[in-house]
This record gives C-alpha cells, structure tokens and sequence, in this order.
C-alpha cells in the first residue's frame, strides 16, 4: 500500500532531519582512536546501503512480498523505533557522537531510554530498520542484518571507553541493564 511506503520515508525523513540539527554544538572528542576505521565502515555501509536500495527500486517485486497486515507492523514498529532513536539522542544531549569517542566533560546518561536498555539508540534504529523491511521487502532486511553487524562491532568499542570514564559506575549500571533488548540481552 502506497500509504505505507510515505510514512516509512516520513518516519526516516524525521529522523535524519532531527538527526544532523541536533548535532549542532556536541561535545568535542577527546578521544577516538577508531576514527579511520569508523568512517572506513560509514563509507561502506553507505555503498551498500545505497547498491541496495537501487536494487530494491529495480527489482520492485522483492519490495512487497509482505501482506497489509504485515506492512501495517512494519510502519508502527518503524515509528516506534524512530521515536526510541530521537527519545534517546535527546538524553544523551550534547553527549552524543557519531562514533564511539570520548568527550569532553562526558557524562553517563541513565535517565530516559537508557534506564531500560545501555545502547537505545541502536535499539531504535534496529526497530525502525525492521519495520522497514516490513514494509519494503528483503533488500531492507539485508539493511538490518548490515546494521546489526555494525553495531555489534561498536557495542564493546563504546563500552570499552564507558568502562574507562567511568570504573565506579558503569560496572553496576552494565550489570543492571541490557545492552539492546530491555530483559534479554
């Protein structure tokens, strides 16, 4: 359903555009020691990504294998995500970087999302990637398959620098609380 598909790209277009203005004024890095490789991977994230999605716009039939009830899912879970990625970035606040570094003046957030789950912001944009594919097709879960490889590989880089700011709490806020999937993993 035509329908769907606009409020996919609304939902991402709501993102993005929250997204870069709220990276306007973050804190400056102190410490990245993966910035190569980091933009390494964005640039060949971005590649596949945009090979993809052309292919998915060629070959239209792969994008709507999926029922209405299914696509319907698909935009609620990608609006749920979208909305747990923007709840999350506006708690970290001037914390936030576009890869795992160490801040100036870095604080831990707990508050918000991040009482439920360490990393809400991949949480949300995982969700909102299979909504997605819900909605657009096979080529979309390839996005999310990509997007879950990525952010395992991030996931200790962050809580390595996490560890390293903050020894006395972190421990008991990792222990407490799921990297992901709040009550899982």
């Amino acid at each position: 359903m035509e329908i769907f598909d606009h409020l996919i790209l609304l939902f991402w277009l709501v993102f993005w555009v929250y997204w870069l203005a709220s990276a306007i004024g973050v804190k400056k890095n102190i410490r990245n020691d993966e910035w190569r490789r980091d933009a390494g991977i964005r640039i060949l994230l971005i590649a596949i990504i945009i090979v993809l999605l052309e292919v998915s716009s060629q070959w239209h039939l792969l994008g709507y294998q999926f029922g209405q009830g299914v696509q319907l899912a698909g935009v609620v879970l990608c609006g749920l995500g979208v909305a747990f990625a923007i709840w999350a970035r506006w708690h970290l606040g001037r914390n936030w970087s576009g890869a795992p570094s160490i801040k100036e003046g870095h604080e831990l957030v707990m508050s918000g999302p991040y009482r439920f789950v360490r990393h809400p912001i991949y949480t949300g944009m995982l969700l909102a990637i299979l909504g997605s594919a819900l909605v657009f097709g096979v080529v979309w879960a390839a996005v999310f398959f990509i997007f879950c490889v990525n952010f395992l590989y991030r996931i200790p880089v962050e809580e390595k620098y996490m560890m390293q700011l903050f020894p006395e709490t972190y421990p008991a806020y990792k222990k407490g609380t799921k990297a992901l999937i709040p009550f899982v993993w």
